[in-house]
């Protein structure tokens, strides 16, 4: 399966939920068609077609110590420490790491 048919399914998850829409409208660049919740983005396809999803730090350390994926940097070379890219493989599951990231981001509001 591609990372846009995957991610196709965990958008269509997600907005079931009232509080959660894709993109912002007339946006371009970064998390233009990510998920957000009340506007902040939690989840993401980057241009890349990496899944990348909002955690906490520890979180993210742990996920890269098992070797799930890797800390996510936008392009200018800089690791952000609450940003995590899944790794390619199937067994890791896009819409657990969504919701995780959905309550990160909505507890902190």
């Amino acid at each position: 399966m591609t990372a846009v048919k995957r991610y196709a399914a965990v958008v269509e998850e997600f907005t079931r939920n009232a509080n959660v829409s894709k993109g912002a409208p007339g946006k371009k660049g970064f998390g233009s068609e990510a998920l957000q919740f009340d506007g902040k983005i939690f989840a993401m396809l980057s241009s890349q077609r990496r899944f990348v999803v909002k955690l906490p730090r520890d979180r993210v350390d742990a996920l890269v110590a098992a070797r799930r994926g890797s800390r996510f940097d936008p392009g200018h070379g800089r690791l952000m420490k609450e940003w995590f890219v899944a790794g390619p493989s199937l067994d890791v599951d896009w819409v657990a790491l969504a919701q995780e990231a959905l309550s990160f981001v909505a507890d902190r509001r």
